[in-house]
C-alpha cells in the first residue's frame, strides 16, 4: 500500500473510503510480489493491481466487499497444490498463487506513514486487522539527482518519479528550476550543481547523479565532485566529441582514471529514440540496469527461469523493496 501514496493521501485527505488488497504470501510464481496491493473506492475507482491483469476484478470484488461490510477478509487466487484452480479466482496465467488480504484503510492510522511515502522518505505502518497486525514497510525511495533543466530534465523528472526514484532537480537558472516545470520533484534547487553536490546528503549506493547541464563551466566541476561521492551511478549526457573533450577536462582537474571509469557517458541504452522522453526512457533503464547488474538484453534471449515479475524478480520497482507480514497481537 505505501507504494500506492501519491494517489492514496489525497483520497484519505478528503475522507473518501477506500479498502486496500494487499498480498501476504506467494506460491511459486506470481507476477507480483509480497506488499504489492491494490486500492478500490466505492465507485470501483482502482489503484494499483496484485497480478498482471489475471485476477484484478476478484480483487476489486473482494475488496468492495470489505469497504461495504468493514470487514477482513482473506482469501487465495491462483492454484492449489494439485494444480486446480481455486474456486473464487481464474487462476493466475503463471501457474502461481498469491495469498491476500482486503481490508478498509483507516486514514487516521495509515496517513502519517502514507505522507512519508510519497515524500521518498522511509514508512513502517501497523494496521489492525480484527486481531491480527498486518506490518507494511518500505525503505526510502532510491534517489535520482538531475543537474541541469532543459527539456531532457523535464522528461527524465517525469519518468524518474514513475519509475519510483525520489527525484531532486537542481540547477543555477532560477528561470526553468521551478516547482510547476518539475511537479514530480521531491526536490527543487536553484543553485550552481558542484556547490549543491558537496551538501548533498548521505549519498549511498543507491543514488544516482545525471548531468545534463550541456555546459562544461558546470559539467565538469558537477561531475568531478559526483564521481568522488559513494553513490551508486554517475552518467552525463553528451555526443561522442563532448564526451573526449570533457574527459580531458575532468583529467586536467584532477579525476583519476579510477574515477572516470565511473563515469556512463554518453548517457543512456541504445533504444534509437530521438525524442526528450525517448531519451529520458533509454537512461532510466541504463540506471536500472546497472543497479540490477543486468545487460539489457531482450527478455527472449535470457535462459533459465527467473524473468522480471518471477522466482523472486520484481515487476515494479517498488516489489524488491516492499516488505509485508501479518502477525497475532
Amino acid at each position: 500500500m505505501l507504494d500506492l501514496a501519491a494517489d492514496l493521501v489525497p483520497l484519505l485527505e478528503a475522507g473518501v473510503p477506500v479498502a486496500a488488497v494487499t498480498v501476504t504470501g506467494v506460491v511459486r510464481s506470481a507476477p507480483r510480489g509480497v506488499g504489492a496491493t491494490l486500492a478500490v473506492t466505492r465507485d470501483a475507482r482502482v489503484i494499483g493491481s496484485i497480478s498482471g491483469g489475471c485476477v484484478e476484478s476478484d480483487a476489486v470484488m473482494l475488496g468492495l466487499d470489505a469497504l461495504r461490510t468493514g470487514r477482513v477478509r482473506r482469501a487465495r487466487f491462483g492454484f492449489t497444490d494439485d494444480g486446480t484452480v481455486t474456486p473464487i479466482s481464474a487462476g493466475l496465467a503463471c501457474g502461481g498463487a498469491v495469498d491476500v488480504v482486503a481490508y478498509r484503510i483507516d486514514a487516521a492510522a495509515a496517513l502519517p506513514a502514507l505522507m512519508a511515502a510519497r515524500a521518498g522518505a522511509e514508512a513502517t505502518l501497523h494496521l489492525d486487522l480484527e486481531g491480527d497486525v498486518l506490518d507494511l514497510h518500505r525503505p526510502a525511495a532510491p534517489r535520482l539527482v538531475i543537474l541541469g533543466a532543459g527539456e531532457h530534465a523535464a522528461a527524465l523528472c517525469r519518468l524518474g518519479s514513475a519509475a519510483g526514484f525520489a527525484v531532486t532537480v537542481c540547477d543555477d537558472w532560477a528561470l526553468l528550476v521551478t516547482r510547476d516545470r518539475f511537479p514530480d520533484a521531491v526536490e527543487v534547487v536553484v543553485a550552481a550543481p558542484h556547490e549543491f553536490l558537496e551538501r548533498f546528503p548521505s549519498p549511498d549506493a543507491r543514488t544516482a547523479v545525471c548531468v545534463l547541464t550541456h555546459d562544461e563551466r558546470l559539467d565538469v566541476p558537477a561531475l568531478r565532485t559526483a564521481l568522488r561521492l559513494p553513490v551508486g551511478f554517475v552518467g552525463a549526457m553528451g555526443a561522442r566529441a563532448t564526451v573526449a573533450r570533457r574527459a580531458t577536462l575532468l583529467r586536467a582537474a584532477g579525476v583519476s582514471d579510477a574515477e572516470l571509469s565511473r563515469l556512463h557517458s554518453p548517457l543512456g541504452l541504445d533504444l534509437g529514440g530521438a525524442t526528450a522522453e525517448e531519451t529520458a526512457l533509454s537512461v532510466i533503464a541504463e540506471i536500472v540496469a546497472s543497479r540490477n547488474d543486468a545487460d539489457a538484453r531482450p527478455l527472449r534471449e535470457v535462459r533459465g527461469p527467473r524473468l522480471h515479475g518471477s522466482a523472486g524478480h520484481a515487476a515494479t520497482p517498488g516489489d524488491a523493496t516492499l516488505s509485508c507480514a501479518v502477525r497475532t497481537a
